[in-house]
């Protein structure tokens, strides 16, 4: 496994050990896994066959649910490089594990698709991973799921993208942290709120912030098709993608 980064060390503290914290002071993250299984089970409703879906960064376990409970067809591996929060995942979703639909990796995320056969994997699926990482990291872990997708394979993430208009984005962020502010003073969580802070410090960082226009601009430089965006809610949005036959 590789070192991590800082920003990455907080999943392995505080915050992975209640990360399901985020449903209360950020409901919008609970709908965006839900969404992101949503076009995982349509997608399987036009492949009869059974499909494999690469999870990247399954965290405790709240999408890899959400794409379980999708279609029954789906067998899923969740990759996460932060052991508290998939220890988590690995107690709530055991009986999809002993069934085996569900298989876990703990990695680096861009380690793994790089030992990811090409043109293996049918859904390639993410909710609030890849605006973690720095631009030149998530641009290769862009490259690396176009490869190992099969053709017409389905690329779909839930995650904050930062809107191209930065005033507007700046007071949805500032509306944001008002809320973090109201739901962890409310319950005397001020540790939580100081690692939340600091950890939103580092999403809105110009080496991390992922702007919409770039995002899209950057799967189509590596070659997927159909880039939609939608279900945007403040920052938070749905985009998917295809690779080309």
């Amino acid at each position: 496994m590789t070192t991590q980064h800082p920003f990455e060390a907080m999943f392995s503290g505080i915050i992975g050990q209640e990360y399901d914290m985020l449903r209360l002071i950020c409901p919008l993250a609970a709908e965006m896994s839900q969404l992101v299984g949503q076009r995982a089970g349509e997608y399987c409703a036009q492949n009869p066959a059974a499909l494999s879906v690469l999870e990247l960064g399954g965290g405790t376990g709240i999408t890899t649910l959400a794409l379980l409970s999708a279609n029954e067809r789906l067998k899923i591996t969740s990759v996460d490089n932060a052991e508290t929060m998939q220890s988590q995942a690995r107690q709530s979703l055991q009986q999809w594990q002993k069934e085996g639909r569900l298989a876990f990796v703990l990695d680096d995320i861009l380690q793994t698709l790089e030992h990811t056969e090409d043109n293996s994997v049918d859904i390639v699926a993410s909710a609030y991973t890849l605006h973690n990482f720095e631009h030149g990291y998530r641009e290769q872990v862009i490259a690396q799921v176009h490869r190992v997708l099969k053709p017409d394979g389905l690329f779909v993430n839930g995650d904050r993208y930062g809107l191209d208009d930065v005033n507007v984005h700046t007071h949805l962020i500032q509306q944001e942290v008002q809320g973090y502010f109201s739901v962890l003073t409310d319950m005397k969580r001020l540790d939580l709120l100081e690692h939340w802070i600091v950890h939103l410090f580092s999403d809105e960082s110009e080496n991390h912030v992922m702007r919409e226009s770039v995002a899209l601009a950057q799967l189509q430089t590596h070659g997927f098709k159909s880039i939609q965006l939608d279900h945007r809610n403040q920052v938070n949005a749905r985009v998917t993608a295809f690779k080309s036959l």
